[in-house]
């Protein structure tokens, strides 16, 4: 007998989302189970600081405030509630919840999941967990739990180890377990997939986007979708977008399956509905993730105001004066933004900010000290002197790293409402060889001194776009969408086109060395590029543009949140007719 789709929400994309999207998914629209997702790699550091001053803590607080307001609601719609907020603490944050539960007279039962943290794991570090798959959810919900929070599960596992318990999936389903978790992975971000931080965005109202929710079928397949009336849109190209996003490959590596993204084929499916079928699922790799987080040292900055003219000129004397006091600093790094306009009518646009920032080892190199020396040139070095804060002291930076770990040395377990340790077996992995992908005619690797063999650099000529066709000089925005993140200390960046003949001449077109002509900053690292054309996507990864990652402030974007929109920002030559030609509505897009 074929179960009817599960029906899952989700209510948070990080540690801080909007507050009410709890109660707003609760009253909605019916609900089987709502996720949450609150962690991130500049979480687990946040919460392993909380846990050096107090034990007890090292789970997002913000979790129990909403559901003290709402845990009696969830259980009067009969919804279970799943979310990675235990962070270090899974066992705690489900202790306080039976107080809370208790408290409040609602009769729920609560499970958890752990095994992740792997501390002490090596000399300096401040956490370390394991990403673990959603085999452990199942086996709470299996057990009759109305609440299930985690620590370190992969995002996608929310969604997954709830489709897993809801359709009883065997452990070796793997196309059904790869449908889940690209539907968890769209669903993961919250309003990412319903318009928020979407390329397109003036064409939709999204002043207040929706949360997500998905219909999983048993098959695997789903639609993606939100509760009737909430703001936002749901379109082939959120969708696309958020499959884009923190994503390296057409293989999106888990614990409980391997999904291909190559596979992934989107429709729409009625207003604010977009289908996603067609999902091949892999198995999973013998190995886990592990991210590890380290105070990496102490950091400070300071912000010059450059106003008027000789910019440049002022900016050096402002080097030359600090040379000394930054002669035994670590790390020192100048930034000049050019933000100043010619003939400029308003004091701001008349200014440019010149950026200072110092990190050491020590707090004392870096600390009010030298932050003072730099006030001191106040009435002694270029005209116009002032700075966009007073001097402050060093600030911890973390590091963020990732390793591999055998996956039978992980110690997944699943605490049952009775308190029952439920051991979470590795998955099995066959014997057989994983099956290559087949290396499409444009995929590149470039940065690392290696490129592609000869036979694959090439792309099929694009009609009408020969040397005889007109070209017009344009943002590749004009065109395209793009979307990027963080990976640790890598970027990735997902480019798609809107129809068939622009994603002929952009998979044509954006080489990886195109890539790296547009973003200079790219220049020197290793860049692969890698094919999805049933998404007409590319995907950028470009290793270590971000340093020790988003926790280090190593650039002026930490997480690369906006590489993508600096990318649509870069002119050049796209043919006349394609920038002509209006596209279909996203909603009859196929």
């Amino acid at each position: 007998m074929t179960r009817r789709p599960l029906r899952v929400g989700n209510a948070s994309g990080f540690y801080g989302d909007r507050f009410g999207a709890v109660r707003e998914m609760l009253t909605g629209g019916p609900l089987d189970v709502l996720t949450g997702d609150y962690l991130a790699e500049l979480t687990m550091l946040i919460l392993g600081r909380d846990r050096l001053k107090n034990p007890d803590l090292g789970y997002a607080k913000t979790f129990l405030s909403q559901l003290e307001e709402n845990l009696a609601l969830a259980h009067e719609r009969g919804v279970r509630i799943v979310a990675n907020a235990g962070g270090l603490n899974p066992a705690g944050l489900a202790e306080a919840l039976r107080e809370l539960a208790a408290k409040l007279g609602v009769p729920v039962s609560v499970a958890h999941v752990e095994g992740d943290d792997l501390m002490p794991f090596s000399e300096g570090a401040l956490t370390a967990n394991a990403y673990l798959g959603g085999a452990g959810i199942t086996a709470c919900l299996r057990a009759g739990a109305d609440v299930v929070v985690t620590g370190r599960v992969t995002d996608a596992a929310l969604v997954s180890g709830s489709a897993a318990w809801w359709f009883d999936w065997a452990p070796d389903a793997y196309d059904r377990l790869a449908g889940a978790v690209v539907a968890g992975h769209v669903l993961e971000c919250g309003t990412q997939a319903t318009g928020g931080n979407y390329a397109f965005f003036t064409r939709h109202d999204v002043r207040t986007p929706g949360f997500p929710l998905a219909e999983i079928a048993e098959d695997g397949s789903s639609v993606v979708t939100k509760h009737p009336g909430t703001g936002g849109v749901i379109t082939v190209g959120t969708v696309t977008a958020q499959l884009l996003y923190e994503t390296q490959g057409v293989r999106y590596l888990g614990p409980d399956v391997t999904a291909r993204l190559d596979t992934v084929r989107l429709a729409p499916a009625g207003p604010d509905r977009v289908a996603i079928s067609g999902v091949l699922g892999e198995a999973p790799p013998d190995t886990l993730k592990v991210g590890v987080t380290r105070i990496g040292g102490w950091r400070n900055e300071v912000v010059f105001v450059l106003t008027g003219l000789d910019v440049d000129a002022k900016a050096d004397l402002v080097k030359t004066q600090l040379a000394q006091a930054l002669s035994g600093v670590a790390t020192v790094t100048w930034t000049l933004a050019r933000t100043d306009h010619p003939d400029p009518d308003t004091e701001e646009t008349a200014s440019a900010l010149l950026r200072l920032v110092v990190r050491d080892p020590s707090p004392d190199r870096v600390g009010r000290g030298l932050t003072a020396a730099a006030i001191e040139l106040a009435l002694g070095s270029y005209p116009g002197f002032h700075v966009t804060a007073p001097p402050g002291p060093a600030q911890p930076y973390g590091v963020f790293t990732s390793s591999l770990v055998p996956a039978t040395t992980v110690p997944h377990v699943a605490v049952l409402p009775d308190t029952t340790r439920h051991p979470i077996p590795p998955v099995p992995i066959p014997p057989v060889p994983t099956p290559p992908v087949p290396a499409p005619p444009a995929f590149e690797a470039r940065g690392s001194g290696r490129g592609a063999p000869e036979e694959s650099r090439g792309a099929a000529p694009v009609p009408g776009t020969g040397p005889a066709a007109a070209t017009t000089r344009a943002p590749l925005g004009a065109l395209c969408g793009a979307r990027s993140g963080d990976k640790g200390g890598d970027a990735n960046i997902g480019v798609w086109a809107e129809s068939d003949a622009a994603w002929q001449w952009l998979r044509a077109t954006l080489t990886v060395d195109a890539l790296i002509t547009l973003l200079p900053e790219t220049s020197g690292l290793p860049v692969a590029r890698h094919e999805l054309p049933h998404l007409r996507a590319l995907n950028f990864t470009v290793a270590g543009i971000l340093g020790a990652g988003v926790a280090s402030g190593h650039r002026f974007d930490p997480q690369a949140k906006a590489l993508g929109e600096w990318l649509r920002a870069r002119h050049l030559d796209i043919p006349t007719h394609l920038l002509s030609s209006d596209p279909a509505p996203e909603g009859t897009r196929p």
